[in-house]
């Protein structure tokens, strides 16, 4: 789950259900299938259905995927469900009508995206979910392309527990966790815990935050663990989405500061987007947790490809992400896709 700040124009553009067309590489309609011998093959097409596109990230992974699709000269429809599972099996449903050649999906959740998968294992189309995998299904088959939620956050939180042990005393510590309904929030949350086990000469953690990927909620739990432990001195966000209540709340306890400064709270987050990114560059973020989205995209569509010329493909394929601070910014920051929505 990713920031719901900005809904850029391609929101408006993909909301409706199911576009009519697909698009070759400049954008345009994909060609139509030639006669046998007078010009070029058909064109694969590919259904994309994202669950959302409000935030930050699956705008990314939407227009890193249609970049990829463009590149490969493939044809492409697109849907979006709008958070409805429902609607996003019929979406589903229609892709299979219109007889694409594979599915891209990113799905509400591990276990409504069953009954899609399942169509298209019925009518013999690939399909490939995108940065969420499904649970465990007998007799449902699907390649996920995944970051390695846990690993990833442990990493993070590794690099925040090192910057703790820096300072010369122990800090009391904050998780702000996510929809535990999301099996990505799962992996955050425990890869967080494991970094911070055995570490208790260092952190230790007095406020488990539930944010429900809701800013709102977020923002009256990171209050109140503030009111009620004070010396809060290090938090970890589950999503840099989550930052700007973070924000807000330390700014009114008077105590966002940089790096650096007395007073600096060590933060932390997983995704990468713009708002993280800039808090590097201005120097009050520490770390952030990046998940590759244009090595996730290129994995996707090359798990689709590998499928349809009978290939083997992985049930889930890991993009392992890197961890980004202040002292690899500028080494890393092109691969960061925040960083790159700055720019652009």
């Amino acid at each position: 789950m990713h920031s719901p700040r900005r809904l850029l124009t391609i929101t408006a553009l993909a909301v409706a259900t199911l576009l009519p067309s697909g698009c070759g590489p400049s954008g345009t309609p994909a060609p139509e299938s030639a006669a046998a011998g007078s010009g070029p093959a058909k064109v694969r097409t590919i259904g994309v259905a994202f669950e959302t596109l409000q935030t930050e990230y699956w705008v990314a992974g939407f227009e890193a995927i249609k970049a990829e699709l463009q590149r490969r000269n493939l044809g492409m429809l697109e849907a979006v469900a709008d958070s409805d599972s429902s609607r996003q099996l019929q979406q589903v449903r229609n892709f299979i009508t219109r007889k694409v050649d594979g599915i891209l999906l990113v799905p509400k959740d591990a276990r409504t995206c069953i009954p899609a998968i399942k169509a298209a294992n019925e009518a013999g189309i690939p399909i490939v979910l995108f940065n969420r995998p499904a649970a465990d299904t007998p007799g449902v088959t699907s390649t996920a392309v995944v970051a390695d939620n846990r690993k990833l956050t442990r990493e993070t939180v590794e690099f925040l527990v090192g910057q703790a042990r820096k300072s010369g005393r122990r800090h009391q510590a904050m998780v702000i966790v996510g929809d535990l309904a999301d099996i990505n929030a799962i992996g955050r949350k425990e890869g967080f815990y494991d970094a911070v086990k055995g570490q208790e000469s260092v952190v230790q953690v007095v406020a488990e935050v539930p944010s429900e990927w809701n800013q709102e909620k977020a923002r009256a739990g990171v209050v109140n663990a503030l009111q009620a432990h004070p010396e809060i001195s290090l938090i970890f966000a589950s999503s840099d989405f989550l930052f700007p209540p973070v924000i807000a709340a330390l700014k009114s306890a008077g105590r966002y500061h940089k790096a650096g400064e007395p007073g600096h709270v060590i933060l932390g987050g997983f995704d990468g987007d713009a708002t993280a990114y800039q808090m590097l560059v201005d120097g009050y973020l520490d770390a952030t947790g990046v998940q590759d989205v244009y090595f996730e995209a290129e994995q996707s569509v090359q798990a689709l490809m590998d499928q349809l010329d009978k290939k083997a493909t992985p049930p889930l394929i890991l993009d392992p992400g890197f961890v980004i601070h202040q002292g690899n910014l500028a080494e890393k920051k092109s691969r960061m896709w925040g960083a790159n929505a700055v720019r652009r």
